[in-house]
């Protein structure tokens, strides 16, 4: 994912208290670094894998505190609350992504 397709939009969440999932390059480095590529890390999320979960919310929340740690962020969550985060999750980070142009789409075809 080349750099300059990162775009960021906070999304707002409640856990102990309200919060905004952001992820800008930051967050993907981290998820990169954990899982070895971004895909990787959202394939485990597809999966539902709860590590992955506590992962990814975690990189979306370091903005806000870079001293946060995964075991904190899983504190945070309960299995309630995955069905309210996971969406909010999903747009964060698809909001991010960058999009396929047409020509691109096209050039697929």
């Amino acid at each position: 994912m080349p750099v300059s397709d990162v775009r960021v939009k906070p999304i707002p969440i409640t856990l102990e208290k309200e919060r905004t999932l952001k992820y800008d390059l930051n967050a993907f480095a981290e998820l990169e670094e954990r899982f070895g590529t971004v895909q990787q890390a959202f394939d485990e999320l597809q999966k539902q894998k709860l590590k992955a979960v506590r992962a990814i919310v975690w990189a979306g929340l370091i903005h806000e505190d870079p001293k946060l740690t995964e075991r904190q962020v899983g504190s945070m969550l309960s299995f309630a609350d995955l069905t309210g985060i996971l969406p909010a999750v999903t747009e964060a980070i698809t909001a991010a992504l960058p999009k396929a142009s047409e020509d691109a789409t096209e050039k697929n075809s």
